[in-house]
């Protein structure tokens, strides 16, 4: 597969799995958490599909295009460890949790999710939504929209 088509395959199972995932949360209160701002098309996204949800965005700096640009007290900008920890700092309170890191390198983007697993988890509420391009560990993994590919997004249960 090319690198054009594995991007277009990755970038149709985010989106689809992160308009399933509005469904799965209708009845659940809290905020969105998108890890990983980068150009800020996601982040774009989920504020078109959650209006009336506090969408929180991490990143290490804020290099997003300007129409997609989060609010200052929305964006927690730094290492996602500090980020993190500084989020959770007010108890848990995301719904639903996009994760997003990562450098292209499968090894390293592997290690810094189970890395950060633990710290995602003190920040999402019981039963909460997970969206990831990573394997995260310590949550139940489910399936997600039958459209996407098991190996392409990985779906869990906080």
């Amino acid at each position: 597969m090319s690198r054009l088509d594995s991007m277009l395959r990755r970038l149709t199972a985010q989106r689809d799995g992160l308009n399933w995932a509005v469904d799965q949360i209708t009845d659940t209160s809290g905020d969105i958490l998108d890890m990983g701002l980068g150009n800020g098309r996601t982040y774009d996204h989920l504020r078109e599909i959650l209006p009336d949800r506090r969408i929180w965005v991490m990143d290490r700096v804020l290099q997003c295009h300007p129409s997609s640009t989060p609010p200052a007290e929305d964006f927690l900008q730094g290492e996602a460890v500090p980020m993190l920890k500084k989020l959770a700092a007010g108890g848990p309170k995301i719904a639903l949790a996009h994760y997003d890191f990562g450098r292209g390198i499968k090894q390293d983007d592997v290690a810094e999710a189970a890395m950060l697993s633990p710290l995602i988890a003190q920040v999402m509420l019981p039963g909460g939504l997970l969206i990831s391009g990573q394997p995260l560990v310590g949550f139940q993994q489910i399936t997600g929209p039958e459209t996407i590919a098991p190996d392409r997004y990985l779906f869990y249960r906080a």
